[in-house]
């Protein structure tokens, strides 16, 4: 009888999470089938019971005009509506990756009021924003305060700024050679990331904008991806004046919740057999449409709070309401599995394609010579040449910044702890706009092309009103509405 290495290690409790977690994902499984069929109208009877439920915990209360503004940021239904809510103008662009993947960039280039001038090429300093794992673009903008979204601040400082998509997700479902329900379509992971979807989008970026470089900023893997496509591509480094990572990612500890953290790591390719080979959680949208706001919002904190330990204080109720709609977007269960891969061997590496290995939990006896059979290959982050400026907080989970800095260069690489904040508070925290954008805001004054075609301004960090922000850096947001006090 074969024999499963792990099985001893279990106790009775684990198996009755192994056993109950599987019942969750088939039966979630079943249930998003089932709600593929129903009409319309059976949906929003669901929608509706959910609403009554909450309502007897929670009494109604009249909306103020916070309220309508959350609504309507819940609701947008993507990044154009979300831009015309604070009125600005953006640009859609389409990339071609070498291996035929068509990625949709999103483009702001003027301030509010600003004429539209002839040509593609504004003659500002170029911003690149990539998103994070299971993202899109719309998470830098869904924020309920202009002064806190990081790409208006950037507009209205005079940069020209663009937001990247990833292959898979809302705004890059489609290729030339495969269709998006092949499984050919999700046979990618972070390599792909970094052999193509950034060298093609930052290549595309300074061909339009006829600009030598540009600058990045990589929220969560978005960081990773550059840090992948920096080490690989020597020549990319010449095209990227400054790195900026947000809440950066290179090889996490792991998860908090740890039956789940164990099985992976023992084996990653587990998540292949749960979640089969295209696209992980893909029924995340069809609960976000069947449950009433609030209680989706409650799921997906109770959720980050058991996976990740991050309790998400530092971000508004309101806050969770308006970006938790767009929280999710399509990624493959490969890029997922390689993230795991990186948390078992706790080296940033390629994926690892021997997929029938198995980490045993016995260990194996050494090699009389100490060396092992086979090792995949590793990014080689010590080579990366562009500045580095990593903002990454004290209390999140994903970040071990000790063994991150091992990792990268020594001279070039600049840290700054941000004190209370977990990952998901570095986009939506409410003082993002005093404790995380005047740092972002310094860095690229200091690295970017032609600094002064940016508007003149001072540069602090914490403890300042968004009053006085927008007094010193120079910039405003008409018809930015009041916050209403959470606290």
């Amino acid at each position: 009888m074969a024999r499963l290495p792990f099985i001893g290690r279990l106790k009775r409790r684990d198996y009755a999470e192994i056993f109950l977690g599987s019942f969750i994902v088939v039966f979630e499984t079943f249930i998003t089938f089932i709600i593929a069929f129903l009409p319309k109208y059976v949906i929003k009877w669901f929608y509706d019971r959910s609403r009554s439920i909450f309502h007897l915990v929670v009494p109604r209360a009249p909306k103020s005009e916070q309220s309508k503004l959350v609504d309507r940021i819940r609701r947008a239904r993507d990044f154009e509506t979300l831009c015309n809510i604070w009125g600005y103008d953006f640009e859609e662009h389409v990339v071609l990756t070498k291996d035929g993947y068509l990625l949709g960039l999103h483009r702001l280039r003027l301030r509010k009021g600003e004429e539209r001038t002839p040509g593609s090429a504004p003659g500002k300093p170029v911003v690149y924003l990539h998103h994070g794992l299971l993202m899109n673009s719309e998470v830098w903008v869904c924020l309920t305060s202009a002064e806190r979204s990081l790409p208006f601040v950037l507009v209205e400082l005079g940069f020209d700024v663009w937001l990247g998509n990833n292959r898979g997700n809302k705004y890059s479902k489609k290729s030339i050679y495969h269709d998006p329900n092949s499984t050919k379509f999700w046979d990618y992971s972070i390599d792909n990331f970094a052999w193509n979807d950034i060298p093609d989008s930052i290549q595309y970026i300074l061909d339009i904008t006829k600009e030598p470089s540009l600058s990045y900023i990589g929220f969560s893997q978005g960081s990773a991806q550059a840090f992948a496509a920096l080490s690989i591509h020597p020549p990319l480094n010449e095209r990227v004046n400054v790195f900026i990572a947000l809440a950066p990612a290179m090889s996490p500890d792991g998860l908090a919740a740890s039956i789940v953290d164990g099985l992976m790591k023992a084996s990653p390719t587990l998540l292949f057999l749960i979640f089969g080979r295209k696209a992980i959680l893909s029924s995340a949208p069809t609960w976000q449409s069947i449950l009433y706001p609030p209680v989706f919002s409650a799921a997906i904190t109770t959720s980050l709070r058991w996976l990740f330990n991050w309790h998400s204080y530092n971000i508004d109720p309101d806050q969770k309401l308006a970006a938790y709609a767009h929280l999710y977007s399509y990624a493959s269960v490969k890029s997922v599995v390689h993230w795991f891969q990186i948390m078992r061997t706790g080296k940033f590496q390629m994926y690892d394609d021997d997929v029938q290995r198995v980490m045993i939990a016995r260990k194996e006896p050494a090699r009389p010579s100490g060396v092992t059979a086979y090792a995949p290959a590793r990014f080689p982050t010590r080579n990366i040449m562009s500045p580095i400026v990593l903002l990454y907080g004290d209390s999140d989970s994903l970040v071990d910044i000790e063994q991150m800095m091992r990792e990268l260069p020594r001279h070039g690489t600049t840290a700054t702890r941000l004190y209370g904040y977990e990952h998901l508070d570095i986009l939506w925290g409410k003082n993002v706009h005093k404790d995380v954008i005047p740092h972002v805001v310094a860095a690229l004054k200091k690295y970017c092309v032609g600094p002064g075609r940016v508007r003149e301004e001072k540069v602090v960090i914490n403890g300042l009103s968004a009053a006085v922000l927008d007094e010193m850096s120079g910039y405003s947001t008409p018809g930015t509405p009041a916050m209403s006090s959470t606290e």
